[in-house]
């Protein structure tokens, strides 16, 4: 018997095909996503999908995108209700730390696509240039430090909460410890930086 589709909204069915494009690559892995394959586990035709997506990698892009957008949205909502520098540096560092738990093996297949990790790569430059500017400027008012000086050691600690992202995707570390040691790491190194230079 043929399922009878149902109409939905543009945005509900586009974050359908996206849904069902992770699932098939967390439950498959990234070679199973075809417009086909969407198409039927969806339940609809393959020319909806295109009309979406216009091509394969124009699905996983946006599906990273997505990924992406809401742990920049999420960030950017725990740095603002950061009450002290501590704070701001444990909310985000916690928060990158679960999604890397909870989503980090969708987003390395995605990246694992040499073609969405090209059309990526500017947008996440951009991305990756915003966030250090904003904790460079968070860093300077917070231990005094000079420009150059704030701007290494920025780049220099987000080193550190990358490899703890690694450590919590392996098992290694739960998610509270490893936040606790980047946060000890992170204000521990930059406030004996500021001390060195006379704040």
């Amino acid at each position: 018997m043929k399922r009878k589709r149902i109409r939905l909204a543009p945005e509900v069915r586009r974050e359908q095909i996206l849904d069902q494009a992770a699932h098939l690559i967390l439950a498959e892995g990234l070679y199973a996503v075809s417009m086909e394959r969407l198409a039927r586990d969806i339940g609809i035709s393959k020319g909806l999908v295109y009309n979406y997506f216009p091509t394969r990698d124009a699905l996983l892009t946006a599906l990273l995108n997505r990924e992406q957008a809401e742990l920049r949205d999420r960030g950017m909502a725990s740095a603002l209700e950061a009450e002290s520098f501590e704070d701001l540096i444990r909310q985000t560092t916690r928060l990158y730390l679960e999604q890397t738990r909870d989503r980090g093996a969708l987003i390395a297949a995605l990246l694992s696509d040499p073609s969405v990790a090209l059309l990526m790569e500017a947008e996440n430059r951009a991305d990756r240039e915003r966030t250090v500017r904003y904790f460079v400027r968070a860093a300077r008012r917070e231990y005094g430090l000079p420009l150059p000086v704030a701007i290494s050691a920025v780049e220099m600690v987000s080193a550190i909460t990358d490899q703890a992202g690694r450590l919590v995707a392996d098992g290694q570390l739960d998610v509270e410890t490893a936040t606790g040691m980047c946060v000890a790491l992170i204000t521990g190194g930059l406030q004996s930086l500021g001390q060195s230079h006379g704040s």
